[in-house]
């Protein structure tokens, strides 16, 4: 009988395959910057469409992105910026497991 592999374990295996920590990175800024905007959003009291309407988007859009269902162009973040009235600031910086 096979000994069963733990959900860490298969875990640990899928981070090494080919392109899957790159997925994982693309998701983690996917989700963040959608967080991001929904949290500015609400700051200004604003719904959705409201913030569709002032960006050129649509709600389904919105509602994508803020869920971290997609991964938007600089134009996309640029009009969103431009619509919350914040500056967009796209930068490099070193990683926190850099030494």
């Amino acid at each position: 009988m096979s000994a069963r592999t733990s959900w860490t374990q298969l875990c640990e295996r899928r981070l090494t395959e080919p392109g899957v920590p790159e997925a994982y990175e693309a998701a983690r800024i996917a989700f963040e910057l959608g967080r991001e905007v929904r949290h500015l959003r609400e700051r200004n009291g604003w719904t959705q469409s409201r913030l569709a309407r002032a960006a050129g988007m649509t709600q389904s859009a919105i509602a994508r992105f803020e869920a971290g269902g997609t991964v938007p162009t600089l134009p996309v973040l640029q009009r969103l910026a431009c619509a919350l009235d914040q500056q967009l600031d796209v930068r490099f910086s070193p990683r926190a497991d850099s030494a």
